[in-house]
């Protein structure tokens, strides 16, 4: 047995006296869906709804056991899962936590970290982007000698998370190892403390580590063989938006190839999302449906009989976002388009307009872009449907009509600017 599972199992055994294990689910529907047998590992039913509790347990209760001070104050930066875990954490063991988040995070967050972490801590909010209430934490953990709690780069964070494979081993009917496992990367704690632990088992399961597109980080840097930092990153998934894996998680999955990580498009995510919640029930934030999603892009003669588990990393979604979700599936489904015209200022165009759709769309969208030219104006038109075949006829008409138009439905800088 190796000094990591040693750590692992004993960090599994203390964090009994928080919260029992995550079930491990067999999930028919998915199961019937792709002909494989799928599991999945529900860290969403977790206290704080997220797997990020172990590796802030973990990190503090290491730290409280080799320093016996008793005015030991710990702080963190994160607007997400990282700070509810923190705050959750710090309450349990009677210590105070600070809790850095930038000034645009969502007042639910601010609430449900204020909640689980009650007396002991103090939220403060500072800049508009993560980096500069990250660099706030850092000057105030100089100042004070607070410790810092990183959300994913440190041995004992990474250690904590891998107890999520202890307990899938000992969770297994039957005890036969999966044929696959589907793990979503932000910076890497999850999946580098699951693949060490279970590489240290001696089990041979393929892995398939899933990123959302906008953020590849773990993808990029094993094309390059080091670390890479993302110039930019799309924040929707936020829960995995994270712009450079961390340092000792690349050491332990830079094993691996840039062709075990799948790239997840962020309006596909939304339909997965959307489907988990109308068929099964199941709330994922976007983090949280990547390992689902990835099932998509498997061929089903591959995975057909296969034992597959998915760790759904979490479920802090917030219902506000659901009209943001809805409008991305649309269009990642083909039902709904943008379009901007070159509308003839006459009376009666609009009326010619409508007459070429069909009994099965609707126009969602109508705006004057401009409005000024004496002839003609630009308009921004978004189109729904039912059936998204029916854009083939709709583009016939447009054209034998002779409407100038330009479809930037796809266009994600023109799309992104005014849609």
């Amino acid at each position: 047995m190796t000094a990591f599972i040693k750590a692992v199992d004993r960090a599994t055994e203390k964090m009994r006296v928080l919260f029992p294990e995550t079930p491990l689910q067999l999930n028919h529907y998915l199961s019937h869906k792709y002909g494989a047998q799928i599991w999945l590992k529900r860290e969403d039913l977790s206290p704080v709804r997220s797997y990020k509790i172990r590796g802030a347990f973990n990190f503090i209760s290491h730290y409280l056991n080799e320093h016996k001070s008793e005015d030991s104050s710990f702080v963190c930066a994160s607007a997400g899962n990282h700070a509810q875990g923190f705050a959750f954490i710090c309450r349990h063991f009677g210590k105070k936590g600070v809790v850095f988040m930038p000034v645009t995070t969502p007042q639910q967050k601010i609430d449900k970290t204020r909640s689980f972490g009650g007396e002991f801590i103090e939220i403060r909010l500072v800049g508009d982007i993560f980096d500069q209430c990250y660099s706030a934490a850092q000057d105030y953990a100089a100042e004070t000698g607070a410790v810092m709690v990183p959300p994913f780069d440190h041995m004992d964070i990474i250690t904590g998370q891998a107890t999520v494979a202890h307990e899938i081993a000992a969770q297994l009917p039957d005890k036969r190892k999966p044929d696959l496992m589907i793990l979503p990367v932000g910076g890497g704690g999850l999946s580098g403390g699951v693949t060490r632990y279970l590489a240290d088992l001696g089990w041979e399961t393929r892995f398939r580590f899933v990123e959302p597109a906008g953020a590849p980080s773990l993808k990029r840097s094993l094309e390059a063989g080091k670390r890479i930092k993302l110039d930019t990153v799309d924040n929707f998934v936020d829960g995995a938006a994270v712009a450079e894996i961390g340092r000792e998680n690349f050491k332990l999955l830079k094993g691996f190839t840039a062709d075990s990580v799948t790239l997840i498009p962020e309006n596909r995510l939304s339909s997965t999302i959307l489907e988990m919640l109308n068929v099964e029930g199941i709330v994922v934030e976007p983090a949280g449906a990547l390992a689902i999603d990835a099932l998509k892009d498997f061929k089903k003669s591959d995975i057909k009989g296969k034992r597959i588990v998915l760790v759904i990393s979490g479920s802090n979604f917030d219902f506000e976002r659901l009209p943001e979700l809805k409008e991305r599936s649309l269009r990642y489904e083909g039902l709904k388009k943008y379009f901007i015209f070159r509308f003839p200022q006459r009376p009666g165009a609009l009326r010619s307009f409508l007459d070429l759709l069909g009994p099965e769309d609707d126009v969602a969208r109508f705006e004057y872009l401009k409005k000024s030219a004496r002839n003609f104006g630009s308009v921004l038109i978004g189109i729904e449907t039912k059936n998204k075949v029916n854009f083939d006829t709709l583009f016939k008409r447009f054209d034998e009509a002779g409407w100038a138009y330009q479809d930037i439905t796809e266009n994600e800088t023109i799309a992104g600017l005014i849609i």
